[in-house]
């Protein structure tokens, strides 16, 4: 049988076998494939059950016939082999049918698409006895009991009713009554919903979440899809699916060995769970090339917030709020986490933004009116058993909201205004390290939803976070605390608060020295996000940043060295930064990986270090890059190759080096021209 890793569900594709094959390879592939299609249990089809019976039936008598064949000899007329070579294709079509009907995660979308499955059943039946029908059986030397069975397997393969068994059509009845109760805001009796989890054989949380996860990927491949497809129904269905995993399985069964438990256990970078969702504009849904921050904290694109103002809106696009100013501040973090993710994906900024913005624009809004109303209804449920719910409901509820808010925006905005945030900061002073580990998670979700931000700002919940950062009882609620503080510090009022909290950036400092490589990866970031405030910069050198970051410079982890930089490129800005960075030996290493560094974002980081502590030192340290033979080279390959903003920094350092060469140059830069610098070349 021909494999199709890639194949879609319920499409068949087949391959003709070539005119040349011998009758022996065509007989031996045939035998194959029937044994295969011979070998389905009949216990593994949630639906459709009587068609699979009936042609597993016939399958197998067409198997006992094709090993009679092959035990009389190779010796076969050229018609039949044309009538085996049909036969061969139907068999692999029907391989490729029952095999979606038994898919792994699969059973409502093929009980959903019974017309589809029962018309499929039908033409491949017919397409099995229009190929047995032509075979010159009078011309072969078979057992005569053989010569009939195959003559009665034509006969009921075209007289065979093929039609939606009851038990299915009632099924898809009672699925579109229940989607029809969400979309009307009705909360589903749970009686109804068993019902239909029962006709799927759908008996456990874990064989719920493998449902979703399933049509997650089909609703993936509907976007990317130009044509409107299945999408509505598909984001339908999800709805039902969540709530039943929410509201109908009451525990974790079977959660150590569920993949998806063990995913969310390594979950927690915060850069390994960005996409394009996170870097689009709220305005007009494409990639920000020039993210800036309005009053009210929200960021949007340079351009698209200009075209707001000018035509006559003075308040946010977003909140609605009305603006104190029209200020715009560049928002260095998000701006920098834009480039890299780019770079990692292999795109330029331009060619992602220039993407349709169709497929965002369905992350932001529900699929379908079922599925935005499921999820307000889940919402609620959630934040029910989060208020009132034992230890273990509790539990489960913050794990559930920590998987629905990974990837949604539609999911984060519903468990926001139904009020889960206060009750998961409650839960991050848990003593057991699984509740505490699940709160801290969905925290670190919602905090890419603005408003997820201010409520959890405003009600008081960066003490709680830091404690957590300080103290979690598991490395993954303290990698996941840090990734919150990155989220909320892209907001310049909470990374000046965040500042402030005494334990904060040492904490973060000391979860970068001692952490795991997530732990170490998320710690970076929100010191970055952190640095942005200037009045952090004391509080981080005090508590022992730059040996930190000097130390993963040599990680084998590039991501790791570039965030790294990064932090080091805010801190050298200032001439205490400077002396931390020239005092901890990090000039050798940061001109090693702007040589060898194949990451763009990395060299214009190792610029910008260079150049600050070029400017804040003077000649000390243009001595010493003088002696590294190799930096000339890599900043000329910056100023030819590399983007704009790296090449005006390379070409500043190159006339640093150059101007500073003589023995009569000033230890340090005069200050016109240091302020020049700064100025024509901004190092952040």
């Amino acid at each position: 049988m021909t494999q199709m890793p890639n194949r879609r569900i319920l499409t068949f594709p087949a391959v003709h076998p070539c005119k040349c094959v011998s009758p022996t390879t065509l007989l031996d592939a045939l035998i194959a494939l029937a044994r295969t299609i011979s070998g389905h249990r009949l216990s593994a089809f949630s639906a459709h059950r009587r068609h699979a019976r009936e042609t597993i039936r016939e399958v197998r008598i067409i198997l006992v016939f094709l090993e009679e064949i092959r035990n009389c000899g190779p010796d076969l007329p050229e018609s039949a082999m044309l009538c085996f070579a049909e036969l061969y294709v139907a068999l692999e079509k029907i391989s490729y049918l029952l095999e979606d009907c038994t898919r792994k995660g699969a059973r409502l979308w093929i009980l959903m698409q019974s017309e589809r499955v029962t018309n499929g059943f039908r033409i491949l039946i017919r397409m099995v006895a229009t190929a047995l029908d032509v075979l010159p059986l009078a011309s072969m030397d078979l057992p005569l009991e053989v010569r009939e069975m195959v003559e009665l397997v034509a006969k009921q393969a075209w007289k065979v009713e093929v039609s939606t068994d009851l038990s299915d059509e009632q099924a898809v009845k009672d699925v579109r009554a229940i989607l029809h109760s969400f979309e009307n805001r009705i909360v589903p009796n749970s009686i109804d919903l068993r019902r239909v989890l029962d006709h799927l054989a759908i008996r456990s949380w874990k064989e719920c979440n493998e449902e979703i996860k399933f049509l997650e990927e089909e609703i993936k491949f509907e976007n990317s899809k130009e044509k409107e497809g299945d999408i509505t129904l598909l984001s339908s269905l999800m709805g039902f699916m969540s709530y039943c995993r929410a509201a109908i399985f009451d525990d974790f069964d079977s959660r150590s060995s569920s993949n998806e438990w063990s995913d969310c256990r390594n979950e927690g970078c915060v850069i390994d769970g960005l996409n394009l969702e996170d870097f689009r504009c709220p305005i007009s849904l494409e990639l920000m090339i020039d993210p800036v921050t309005v009053s009210t904290g929200q960021t949007y694109d340079r351009s698209s917030i200009q075209k707001w103002f000018k035509a006559g809106n003075l308040n946010c696009p977003k909140t609605g709020e009305k603006l104190k100013n029209t200020d715009l501040t560049p928002n260095i973090a998000v701006h920098k986490l834009i480039q890299k993710f780019c770079y990692d994906m292999g795109v330029g900024a331009t060619e992602t933004s220039n993407r349709s913005g169709r497929d965002l624009g369905r992350s932001l809004l529900a699929g379908s009116p079922v599925a935005a109303e499921s999820m307000r209804i889940l919402a609620v449920f959630l934040v029910e058993k989060l208020s009132t719910g034992t230890a273990e409901e509790r539990n489960k509820a913050a794990y559930e909201i920590r998987l629905l808010s990974k990837s949604s925006t539609l999911n984060r905005a519903s468990i926001v205004e139904a009020g889960a945030i206060l009750w998961l900061l409650f839960m991050l002073s848990s003593s057991d390290p699984s509740t505490q580990e699940n709160a801290t998670a969905a925290l670190l979700n919602l905090s890419k939803y603005w408003k997820g931000k201010t409520v959890i700002f405003e009600s008081g919940g960066l003490g709680s976070i830091v404690d957590v950062l300080r103290n979690g009882l598991k490395k993954e609620a303290r990698q996941s605390a840090a990734g919150t503080l990155f989220y909320l510090s892209s907001v310049a009022e909470y990374r000046e608060e965040i500042g402030k909290l005494p334990w904060a950036i040492p904490a973060l400092v000391e979860l970068v020295r001692n952490g795991a490589t997530r732990g170490k990866k998320n710690a970076v970031v929100a010191l970055f996000g952190l640095m942005l405030f200037a009045g952090n910069h004391q509080r981080a050198l005090v508590s022992g940043i730059v040996p930190c970051l000097v130390d993963l410079l040599t990680s084998e982890r590039g991501d790791l060295v570039d965030d790294s930089l990064g932090v080091l490129a805010a801190l050298a800005e200032n001439p205490e930064g400077t002396h931390a960075v020239v005092m901890a030996s990090a000039i050798p290493l940061v001109v090693g990986i702007l040589h060898s560094s194949t990451s763009r974002v990395g060299k214009e980081y190792c610029v910008s270090v260079l150049l600050s502590l070029c400017i804040n030192g003077g000649t000390e340290v243009v001595s010493v890059l003088q002696k590294l033979p190799s930096l000339m080279g890599s900043l000329y390959l910056v100023l030819t190759e590399g983007p704009s903003r790296a090449s005006k920094k390379a070409n500043s350092l190159l006339h640093i080096l150059h101007n500073m060469r003589s023995p009569g140059a000033s230890s340090k830069l005069p200050q016109a021209v240091r302020q020049e610098l700064l100025v024509s070349c901004p190092v952040s």
